[in-house]
């Protein structure tokens, strides 16, 4: 079976773009959590929101105000990253990138407080209330949020498309790895395709 590619057909009105955390936190060079690879991969979700901007949701992961707000394992996690709990961090740093910003409106902006956009129920009504059942997803990080979203995503019947050309990570190897991991063990799940595939290939 082929690899890459949309090896499912083309796509259609009930496709969403689903592009997540690309945040002045991963781009800025201030930033603890910068992703060298956003800037690269930028124009590609850009070329994706601009084809369709009203069928695009901005993901933001959001910290809490501080550890203690977070359950369990949280607490550890921001007690280790309290320079970017709410309390300290700069709020402009959890702002989408200014190119992205200007697809707001009609694109949507959800924030979330974990790793997936799922773990609510207001993605999932939002999702099924548009008919939506194909999803595109870009974005921050292939291997934490990226991974946690498209997992969710399987779980819960979509069809999953990553552009792997718009996807991004601060680490090569866990990308490199995630990658594989998609092509080997989720075949019939997730499909990896360009951007420019699969603009050219959805009809909106």
């Amino acid at each position: 079976m082929k690899q890459n590619g949309l090896r499912f057909g083309a796509l259609g009105a009930e496709t969403a773009h689903l592009c997540i955390d690309m945040q002045n936190l991963v781009l800025r060079r201030e930033s603890p959590w910068r992703a060298e690879w956003a800037e690269r991969v930028l124009p590609a979700v850009q070329h994706i929101a601009g084809h369709v901007p009203g069928r695009t949701i901005f993901t933001r992961f959001m910290p809490p105000t501080s550890a203690a707000d977070m359950p369990g394992a949280w607490q550890r996690y921001y007690q280790h990253w309290e320079n970017l709990t709410r309390a300290q961090v700069n709020p402009d740093l959890l702002e989408l990138v200014p190119p992205l910003q200007a697809f707001v409106p009609p694109a949507i902006v959800l924030d979330k407080p974990v790793y997936s956009p799922f773990s609510g129920h207001r993605l999932r009504e939002f999702l099924t209330a548009r008919k939506v059942t194909t999803l595109v997803i870009s974005g921050a990080e292939t291997d934490v949020c990226v991974l946690a979203t498209a997992l969710g995503a399987v779980d819960l019947g979509f069809r999953v498309i990553l552009a792997i050309d718009a996807i991004c990570s601060s680490s090569d190897q866990t990308h490199d790895a995630l990658v594989q991991f998609y092509r080997a063990r989720l075949s019939i799940q997730v499909e990896l395709a360009s951007a420019e595939e699969i603009i050219d290939s959805w009809r909106c």
